[in-house]
């Protein structure tokens, strides 16, 4: 439940390096590994930003649609950190819900990188919330 006491409510593939800072088709996610995104932060010294979905949940869908497809959106996470989208009901992602104490969808939370939960928040985000 350490996540729970971080996480203010504001509202509510395939394994890729984060090379592409100006995608315009949005942020460039590592899919479901948290052990290659945490990788990938400790040698690009890189936060890392965490999607955490489940396949059935409306507002998830919409961010993905929408505020991750938003193009100055895509270039500051793009840019600043290593990106991973969580179902967090498959694989490695139930234990890793029960770990970061996760209780809605979806949950955007920021890590350092080793690993450590320094931000977090939960429910639909525009673009303009999302990079405040």
């Amino acid at each position: 439940m350490l996540l729970v006491a971080l996480m203010p409510i504001f509202s509510c593939g395939q394994s890729v390096k984060n090379d592409n800072a100006k995608n315009i088709n949005g942020i460039v996610f590592i899919e479901n590994s948290w052990i290659e995104a945490l990788h990938q932060a400790q040698l690009q010294n890189k936060y890392i930003f965490v999607d955490a979905y489940a396949t059935w949940c409306g507002p998830c869908n919409l961010l993905k649609n929408t505020t991750f497809k938003n193009k100055k959106v895509a270039e500051f996470y793009n840019s600043n950190f290593i990106n991973l989208s969580m179902d967090m009901e498959r694989g490695e992602g139930p234990d890793l819900a029960s770990q970061w104490g996760i209780t809605a969808y979806p949950t955007l939370i920021v890590f350092d990188f080793n690993g450590k939960p320094v931000f977090g928040t939960m429910g639909y985000m525009g673009a303009k919330d999302l990079l405040k």
